[in-house]
């Protein structure tokens, strides 16, 4: 069999905007809420990259964020330890489709056999080895069963309005022994009575942590969306070039925003058994969203208040 490198994406690329007016309160800018210092002593991106760090090394996470995000000195700070080559700065923001697919032709470049494990970088995650041994056995099951794609779902506690759910279908009988289950439907913020009959149904909320083989992701988007495929081939094809920024750029501006779950998870699930979600429990997880969600959490596990807890590092030029 032929080794299956691990890599990691980190999702950085976006702008926070639900967070921007609480962020001008505390800072006087519009620094997006992932290089935040918002519970102890790093930011949500540096939270994020010392996670995915223990199972994958770190040349082989990519970090994709917004080229103007450079700007800020904290974010070159906080990026200026990255391995060369590692961090992408895509031109604009056309949604997570395009923020996923950017990175990944980084990587496959690379590493086409990988096994991919996609980490969005605005999640505060309590139990974070817990949290992680599910994301190993996520990556187990794709490095054995490579035509998979894995979403890790969190059994909720209560029902958020917020959130995206999962409804999984019925098990899987060569998998049962592992508790995954193919992904029957998505569900983007239910009213109240709907996220109570979800849970009740065992609906899990959506984390966006997918687990993947690299050249299966790229064969199904081939299948669901030649549009996406055709964007990602150019940047494949582009990347090393002396017009690599010409030509990302240039495909960009033509591309529609795309999000990565509608337009590429949905279609896959609908048309094969293959997208399936890890129930994750006794994890204390959240979105931070919101500045409702942010006091919350940090309520719930006796961190301080909001207006005390957005702090920035110092932040050397990179």
């Amino acid at each position: 069999m032929v080794a299956s490198p691990r890599c990691g994406i980190i999702l950085a690329a976006g702008e926070g905007k639900r967070l921007q007016a609480f962020v001008q309160r505390m800072r006087g800018d519009r620094l997006p809420k992932q290089y935040l210092n918002l519970f102890g002593d790093r930011s949500m991106l540096q939270h994020t990259l010392a996670r995915a760090e223990r199972l994958i090394q770190p040349q082989r996470i990519f970090t994709v964020v917004s080229r103007h995000h450079l700007n800020y000195p904290e974010v070159r700070q906080q990026l200026s330890a990255r391995e060369i080559g590692t961090v992408v700065a895509q031109p604009e923001n056309k949604e997570t489709a395009p923020g996923v697919l950017l990175p990944l032709a980084h990587l496959y470049k690379q590493y086409p056999n990988s096994t991919v494990t996609v980490f969005p970088s605005d999640h505060f995650i309590a139990e974070e080895a817990l949290f992680m041994a599910h994301v190993d056995l996520a990556c187990r099951l794709v490095e054995s069963y490579p035509q998979y794609l894995v979403l890790l779902g969190i059994a909720p506690q209560t029902p958020e309005t917020d959130y995206g759910y999962i409804v999984p279908g019925k098990s899987i009988k060569h998998l049962e022994a592992l508790a995954v289950r193919p992904v029957l439907q998505f569900r983007e913020k239910p009213d109240l009575e709907s996220a109570e009959a979800m849970m009740d149904a065992g609906g899990l909320w959506n984390t966006m942590v997918m687990i993947f083989r690299a050249q299966t992701l790229v064969e199904l988007i081939g299948r669901v969306s030649p549009r996406l495929h055709g964007f990602f081939e150019r940047l494949c094809d582009a990347i090393g070039r002396k017009s690599e920024r010409r030509v990302i750029e240039e495909n960009y501006r033509r591309l529609e925003p795309v999000n990565f779950s509608t337009g590429i998870l949905e279609p896959i699930a609908r048309d094969s058994r293959r997208l399936l979600v890890l129930p994750v429990r006794n994890v204390h997880w959240s979105d931070w969203g919101s500045e409702r969600r942010i006091a919350k959490t940090l309520e719930t596990i006796g961190g301080h208040d909001g207006d005390r807890a957005v702090q920035t590092q110092a932040s050397p030029i990179f």
